[in-house]
């Protein structure tokens, strides 16, 4: 597989799974957490949602450019790193109320940083 149809197809499945888990948050969770742990979930579907559409951007930027194809590829698998890091601890954080989760999560945003970082540096690098 293409690293162009593995971004779009993990974009793709990672938008899905934000969806859903925006829609459990909403419906299922609303009345069980507080809105303090609540608003901890909706935030790590919201990044996983950005994060899904970066990934189509860094599948679009792989089958622009070759030469910047690399950088596009740091930039999707920092994403992805991201989405389990960032996201997961704080569904995670939510769900079970373990506060020590909350320390793993600036390790995901920091995989985001620099993801951003890396497809920045693909499309400038990029002919």
């Amino acid at each position: 597989m293409t690293p162009e149809r593995l971004f779009a197809i993990s974009g793709s499945l990672s938008a899905l799974i934000a969806v859903a888990a925006g829609a459990f948050g909403a419906h299922a969770l609303r009345a069980r957490l507080s809105p303090e742990l609540l608003a901890v979930f909706e935030t790590g579907a919201r990044y996983q949602m950005y994060h899904a559409l970066g990934l189509f951007g860094v599948a679009w930027v792989i089958g622009r450019s070759g030469q910047g194809a690399p950088q596009a590829s740091w930039a999707g698998w920092l994403f992805l790193a991201g989405t389990v890091i960032f996201s997961g601890s704080l569904y995670l954080l939510a769900l079970t109320g373990a506060r020590w989760l909350g320390a793993v999560t600036p390790l995901g945003g920091l995989s985001f940083l620099l993801g951003w970082a890396c497809l920045a540096w693909a499309i400038a690098s990029a002919r």
